[in-house]
């Protein structure tokens, strides 16, 4: 165990497993989560369960030799959205296009990660701004999760309107309630527990099946392996969802990995983050590796922490962890016959965790709060993270000019702005 450096750490091995296991029970919804999100793209659901697993051993195995640090990563959550519901199925996109851009994008992230300008973009950026993105990602997440358990539909008159109580939507905020409360108390992995007991009740009250067998081979991933269309994810159209991809996964991955650096000290006497260059780069080439396998982006999970906090310290704990999602690959049938209700509330959840960030923001300073405030509602409300964060990049250049302040904004934010109008402009007029 010398290559991970335990003793230097002050850790053990039985700390690095329990500190995985939390970690994987904590962010074990993915598996669950990530196909349900994907499938609506018309990729198959079984085939996308491999995949998310296979993605996460992969990336595990990399952070674990290459940055020897206790993270997960996974599929993102909000990557996934904006890939299923505002590229395909908004957008018209195919897939497999889809999946094209998720590869240009991760080489666009490993040039930068190399070049370190994703270092220089993170610390250019007003710590407002970075903290509406999530924000506004987690309202995007709330709203579809809602859609998709049936407590929003849509309405001609008032565009959304409240949905029919059926036995789907009461089970669904029967397991909303169920994560909530096992969340308040402090339980870990409560929200595989919520989709579990709503994936049960839903069984109960005849609204899905049970499974044939529990243990089978992993289902093949032949229908989406390789399946990336890069060429024509090369059209100059797709600047604004390459755009959107990079610099959505830019600030949730590299503020992620900060964050979690910083819960479990992995800091050095200058209080520098400890293998900060490995931990982007590894990142950016588990996206690479995901669009190759057949999923979105992934992404630093934040989840990492929970095992942190247990003790995890080393890449030892990241080893453990794909070696627990390699055994879930062989519970296929189980994840298989989860319905979206039992699913729906995890993306709820997830999206209240990440709007938790606009504490960040001041919102009493208009400077601040307006360009933040339409960051975060404009992604919602048009189905498309791009939009948000290119409203919120053009408002806070327009404001710092209405007001005098221009000084205050730097050359990476005039950049961003500009790219922002030309994403704007030709999206208005290519519809």
């Amino acid at each position: 165990m010398s290559l991970f450096k335990l003793a230097e750490k002050n850790t053990t091995v039985k700390k690095e497993l329990i500190g995985a296991l939390t970690t994987f029970l904590t962010a074990s919804y993915i598996i669950f989560v990530n196909p349900s999100v994907l499938s609506a793209t018309g990729m198959p659901f079984n085939a996308l369960i491999t995949a998310t697993c296979l993605i996460i051993i992969i990336s595990c195995i990399l952070v674990a030799f290459i940055a020897n640090v206790p993270f997960l990563i996974a599929p993102g959550m909000g990557l996934n959205a904006f890939f299923a519901y505002t590229l395909v199925v908004s957008g018209k996109v195919p897939w497999q296009t889809a999946l094209g851009i998720v590869f240009i994008s991760g080489v666009i992230f490993i040039i930068l990660t190399f070049f370190k300008v994703r270092e220089m973009v993170i610390y250019s950026l007003p710590e407002g701004f970075k903290a509406s993105i999530p924000a506004g990602v987690g309202l995007f997440l709330c709203f579809i999760g809602l859609k998709s358990m049936g407590l929003i539909t849509g309405n001609d008159a008032t565009i959304v309107s409240m949905g029919k109580f059926t036995p789907g939507l009461i089970i669904g905020l029967i397991g909303l309630l169920v994560i909530i409360f096992f969340m308040i108390k402090g339980v870990k992995g409560s929200i595989l527990y919520g989709i579990l007991i709503a994936t049960a009740l839903g069984i109960i009250f005849k609204q899905s099946a049970l499974p044939t067998h529990i243990i089978a081979m992993p289902p093949s991933i032949g229908p989406i392996f390789l399946h990336l269309d890069i060429i024509a994810a090369l059209h100059w159209g797709f600047i604004g969802a390459i755009f959107s991809f990079v610099f959505v996964n830019l600030f949730d991955s590299a503020s992620t990995a900060m964050a979690c650096s910083i819960e479990g000290k992995l800091y050095n006497k200058k209080g520098e983050i400890e293998n900060i260059e490995k931990i982007l780069f590894v990142d950016a080439l588990s996206t690479t590796c995901a669009s190759l396998i057949g999923s979105s982006s992934a992404t630093t999970f934040v989840e990492s922490a929970t095992g942190i906090a247990e003790g995890a310290k080393t890449g030892l704990a990241a080893l453990f962890m794909g070696l627990f999602f390699l055994i879930a690959l062989f519970f296929s049938p189980i994840i298989s016959i989860v319905p979206a209700f039992a699913t729906a509330p995890a993306l709820v959840i997830v999206g209240i965790i990440m709007f938790k960030n606009i504490n960040r923001v001041n919102l009493v300073n208009l400077e601040d709060a307006i360009p933040a405030f339409f960051t975060t509602i404009i992604m919602p409300l048009t189905y498309s993270i791009t939009t948000g964060i290119s409203f919120g990049f053009i408002l806070y250049v327009v404001v710092k000019i209405f007001v005098g302040n221009t000084k205050e904004v730097n050359s990476v934010m005039w950049i961003l702005a500009a790219i922002s109008v030309a994403n704007l402009v030709f999206m208005m007029f290519s519809k």
